[in-house]
């Protein structure tokens, strides 16, 4: 396939970018700068100019260019954010870029559309022991600080879903830890260590980018429409521990705050890491799509990452 890739210098669409080459695959790689650009090229992928919030700039620099699926892989986590709102940029990238990258889906003549989506769709609350699946609730407020971000998750996979001519797949990814992210062993990646709570929070789910970009592939190539896919490793776990872990690679110490610390100097990270817990299966993307994870856990992937 011809695939438009829309966050090919991040940290999943780095090796999502080589996978898809390796697979037969031909990438355009969508670049907001010259030096993003580059990246694309170096990665063997086609660079195409244009910003996805830029509408107007995205259909021109996609006119005339054919590619038989696009892949939405956006985010904006540069930092965490003392709390989120409307314009918290990765919500934004969720509803107006998600429009944006099906407009230009349908100028390229494309039949399938992948979206990054989150687990924490199913709402940021304790969701106890239960099992969360894909038949649960999804994109629910609940009155928190999450909402927002919720607002989004549904966003981008309602949008998806109701495309006319396209199959439209979400990815409802685990936490993301490994090069790139908050949680990378590389010391140099992040100036100062995500904080994490003193007391560790509550376990939830996560996944490998390397394992993410796996997944994508495979539900590119085999993921039915209209459908989403739960995309975890095998072992939910607290964020202390998978801070420790990293910080351990780094030989350094994780930024461990007081609990009540952490609410009131970042509002939207006490909602997260203190409130929310959930235990997440990955079956259903087993069973369709024939990917489990590479990485059992943050430990194995760490472990694989250092080496």
């Amino acid at each position: 396939m011809i695939v438009l890739l829309a966050g090919a210098t991040g940290a999943i669409g780095r090796p999502l970018t080589r996978l898809l080459l390796a697979a037969g695959h031909e990438v355009l790689g969508l670049a907001r700068s010259a030096e993003a650009e580059r990246v694309v090229a170096g990665l063997g992928a086609r660079p195409v100019r244009a910003d996805a919030m830029d509408r107007d700039g995205l259909l021109a620099a996609v006119h005339g260019l054919r590619a038989d699926a696009v892949v939405h892989q956006l985010t904006a986590l540069k930092k965490p954010r003392r709390t989120v709102d409307e314009t918290e940029p990765s919500t934004r990238l969720r509803i107006e870029g998600t429009a944006n990258l099906l407009a230009a889906a349908r100028v390229l003549g494309a039949h399938r559309f992948v979206t990054q989506s989150l687990v924490f769709g199913y709402g940021y609350t304790d969701h106890g022991a239960r099992m969360l699946t894909e038949a649960d609730p999804f994109g629910v407020r609940l009155g928190n600080l999450g909402d927002v971000v919720v607002d989004g998750l549904r966003s981008t996979e309602e949008q998806t879903f109701a495309a006319e001519g396209l199959d439209g797949i979400a990815l409802r990814f685990g936490v993301f830890y490994g090069p790139g992210t908050w949680f990378d062993p590389a010391p140099a990646t992040r100036p100062m260590p995500m904080p994490v709570p003193r007391s560790g929070g509550r376990p939830t789910a996560w996944v490998h980018v390397a394992d993410a970009a796996d997944a994508t592939v495979a539900a590119l190539e085999r993921g039915r429409g209209s459908e989403a896919y739960n995309v975890v490793d095998g072992r939910p776990s607290t964020w202390g521990e998978v801070a420790a872990a990293t910080a351990a690679a780094r030989d350094r110490r994780p930024l461990r705050v007081p609990g009540r610390l952490l609410r009131l100097a970042v509002p939207y990270l006490g909602t997260m890491m203190l409130d929310t817990g959930m235990r997440v299966s990955g079956a259903k993307a087993e069973r369709e799509l024939g990917w489990t994870p590479a990485h059992a856990d943050h430990r194995e992937g760490l472990r694989a990452t250092v080496a």
